[in-house]
């Protein structure tokens, strides 16, 4: 699976991809800028967004996704619960806090076993 990581923190996301993420192709990016420019540049068939980044915050991008990619699969990536309702509501199709990224892979799962969610 091709997999576009939003994260500012780049320790935390090293360590995600290693331990969570090494069986998928996965480009990390640290702002909204960067994440616009990669959707721009590639299909990616997942989004884990966090939500407080250097210049923004995550439902931006996510909201900008539901019209420009709305198939593409978003995990809401927050280490708040706060942070993970402003994904949902911005059209996030799962939560997965930072706290819980041993559970990642399930999550992955279950988006792509069920087609119908957002």
């Amino acid at each position: 699976m091709n997999i576009l990581y939003l994260e500012n923190h780049a320790v935390l996301a090293a360590q995600v991809c290693q331990q969570f993420l090494s069986a998928h192709t996965v480009r990390v990016v640290p702002t909204l800028a960067a994440a616009r420019d990669a959707l721009g540049a590639a299909n990616y068939d997942l989004l884990i967004v966090d939500y407080d980044l250097d210049d923004g915050k995550g439902d931006e991008l996510v909201r900008a996704c539901r019209i420009l990619h709305p198939s593409l699969k978003i995990i809401a990536g927050s280490a708040h619960e706060a942070g993970n309702s402003a994904l949902v509501k911005a059209g996030a199709s799962a939560v997965c806090g930072k706290m819980e990224f041993d559970r990642i892979a399930e999550v992955i799962a279950s988006l792509v076993d069920c087609p119908h969610q957002r």
